[in-house]
């Protein structure tokens, strides 16, 4: 697939226990069934060719000369189908049995992995039947051709630089130092395991925890493909709870009890930026690795992987709330001990009617609850301009009084204007030097009311203006701590709603609903008729948008062709691809022509994986060129 994508299934043929041919074209016609659905890697549970459940009848030579012919079948039937096939089976060598997978491609068994760890305990008796497998690769004769077999093999796709398989089984997920995590630091990017675990009250909770969690530690993909049905139920039940994980997070997982496919696309791209970012990620010379390389076509279908249009924001309400709720004790936590330490006996904020100074007010507010201060010493400045509606004045004068704030207005418009004749500026001339005398007039008052009132000017900039440099610099930029300067346009507007909805009584909510309801407006410019002239989105583009740039921009490091086709595939049917191409192309050119006001901004607390301080997560040059950046949308 393209954009550092690959196609993987965990499938579940229905088979029959001990039947080895059945079973050998159950998994062949799997491998047509996923075929058509254009995957690259199919993994199949652990043992399938026999089933798990044959216990003792794994003495039978006969059964394992019928696996061994079946596994021989099911390579040749890879023949020009351009797909990496793993499967389970039992595997003779040199007088011991092993339980093992094979890994095959174009036609032929390119390696065979054994199980390291045998569970014995409870209902598993695997070391009753099976030897331990053992990690040093040797060559043994299978199908007349010299294969590699043992732990420490990693399958490397010659056409996708970035796919590197390695292979466990079961239990070795389950124990303390599982083999994946040596794999992993060897450079296997995706893990195949291959599993016969039975189901019992609870256990897919933890199995599904298990397998995320180790696709999180180890930073990679991993595709986990179980037993169901169609194993003995002499004692046990097998659920075929297959499951394809990334980095921590689950990208399909099958309903249990149907023998249902799990098929998603790992996002290679990902696993390597992110590898690449953490340094406490260790690399492990792969001397004692077996590198396979093989060759097959990739997939030319297009992305079916959904991508969220806010991916700052939680899908689900209830993850969204708790996530609102955490950042608001952060965002307060983070001012509590700034006001503390600093012994301020006040804070000082500027009130326009607009989110970003919204949420800063209910953020402050907190903050004082938790000091036990009177919020009487929060001194919340609305300072009318050219530009205030009768809107947003009104929202910030009551949204003062309710939260039990002290109000105070001063109207800038005399000060602006004298300011002009001081510098010779024509106020009908409506540009940047008439916005900017606003802001910075504005910012100055709040910093000499700090130091009449012995308090702190806290910052109401979030984090998409600050990446977008869609601040007067030395104006709204400047702070002495910003508590909104981690958090992205998007995410704002769901702490506002949420505190609406959970924090507040109906009349506060009243009014923050009707803020939520508002163009985002710096309010600069003379309004139209009563309403609001200059709107934000009009002219540095939605900030849906460029909130989705940013997180995969900085968070993931994708190139920009790759976060152009992700906004198609988010975006689809909300904008059209020549806007996406042109705010992305604005995206960048803002980005790196705005370093300079990211350089020297103040304190403010991280709040997600994002953020653009110089002392936590941005280290850039001023004067960095996104030229290439932007020439390459095109």
């Amino acid at each position: 697939m393209k954009n550092g994508f690959v196609k993987v299934a965990a499938v579940t043929p229905e088979i029959i226990v001990a039947d080895c041919e059945y079973n050998g074209q159950a998994i062949c016609n799997k491998i047509d069934e996923v075929v058509k659905q254009d995957v690259e890697m199919v993994v199949f549970p652990e043992l399938c060719v026999t089933g798990y459940t044959c216990t003792d009848l794994f003495w039978q030579t006969y059964l394992i000369e019928n696996a061994y012919r079946q596994v021989l079948r099911i390579a040749e039937y890879t023949e020009g189908k351009d797909i990496l096939v793993v499967v389970g089976f039992p595997f003779e060598n040199e007088g011991e049995l092993f339980n093992a997978a094979a890994v095959m491609c174009n036609g032929k068994v390119i390696g065979i992995v054994p199980k390291k760890n045998l569970p014995n305990y409870a209902e598993f008796y695997e070391a009753r039947h099976f030897s331990e497998g053992y990690e040093k690769v040797r060559m043994v004769q299978f199908g007349g051709e010299e294969v590699p077999f043992g732990m420490n093999i990693i399958f490397k796709w010659a056409e996708n630089k970035d796919f590197r398989l390695s292979v466990e089984l079961c239990e070795d997920v389950w124990v303390p130092l599982p083999p994946s995590t040596n794999h992993a630091l060897a450079g296997a990017t995706v893990i195949a395991n291959l599993s016969a675990s039975d189901e019992l009250t609870g256990k897919d909770i933890y199995r599904r925890n298990l397998v995320s969690g180790q696709s999180a530690r180890l930073i990679c993909g991993y595709v986990y493909a179980d037993a169901g049905e169609g194993e003995s139920s002499t004692d046990f039940v097998y659920g075929a709870h297959n499951i394809v994980a990334e980095n921590g997070n689950i990208l399909k997982e099958a309903e249990r009890f149907r023998n249902e496919n799990a098929i998603a696309e790992i996002d290679l791209d990902r696993i390597r930026n992110e590898r690449r970012k953490m340094t406490t990620f260790g690399r492990k010379k792969d001397d004692n690795y077996t590198v396979v390389t093989f060759s097959m076509r990739a997939s030319k279908a297009k992305l079916a992987r959904k991508y969220d249009q806010t991916p700052f924001v939680p899908h689900s309400k209830k993850d969204r709330d708790r996530r609102c709720e955490e950042i608001l004790n952060i965002q307060a936590l983070g001012l509590k001990k700034r006001l503390k330490h600093t012994r301020a006996k006040s804070a000082v904020i500027g009130i326009s009617g607009g989110l970003d100074s919204t949420l800063a007010l209910l953020v402050t507010a907190r903050a004082f609850d938790m000091l036990d201060m009177d919020r009487n010493n929060i001194v919340a400045v609305t300072m009318p301009g050219f530009g205030t509606t009768d809107r947003t004045y009104n929202n910030a004068v009551e949204l003062v009084k309710i939260l039990g704030a002290t109000l105070k207005e001063i109207n800038i418009s005399e000060a602006v204007t004298l300011h002009f004749k001081q510098i010779e500026h024509n106020p009908e001339v409506r540009d940047v030097t008439y916005e900017n005398s606003q802001a910075r007039q504005r910012t100055l008052l709040l910093m000499n009311l700090a130091n009449e009132h012995n308090g702190l000017v806290i910052g109401t900039g979030d984090l998409s203006e600050l990446a977008l440099g869609w601040a007067t610099y030395n104006g709204d930029h400047m702070s002495m701590y910003a508590v909104n300067a981690s958090v992205p346009k998007t995410l704002v507007r769901h702490l506002v709603k949420y505190y609406s909805d959970t924090c507040c009584e109906n009349e506060l909510s009243d009014i923050l609903e009707d803020i939520l309801d508002t163009p985002v407006s710096p309010e600069l410019l003379p309004p139209e008729n009563g309403e609001i002239a200059q709107k934000t989105e009009d002219l540095v583009g939605p900030y849906e948008l460029h909130d989705f740039y940013l997180y995969y921009m900085l968070r993931m490091g994708y190139t920009p062709e790759k976060i152009l086709e992700l906004a198609k595939n988010a975006f689809d049917g909300v904008y059209d691809a020549k806007t996406i191409k042109k705010w992305l192309k604005t995206f960048y050119r803002r980005f790196f022509a705005q370093q300079f006001k990211r350089s020297c901004l103040p304190d403010g607390p991280k709040v997600g994986s994002v953020a653009v301080s110089p002392r936590g997560d941005l280290k850039m040059p001023s004067d960095a060129s996104g030229r290439e950046f932007v020439e390459r949308v095109e």
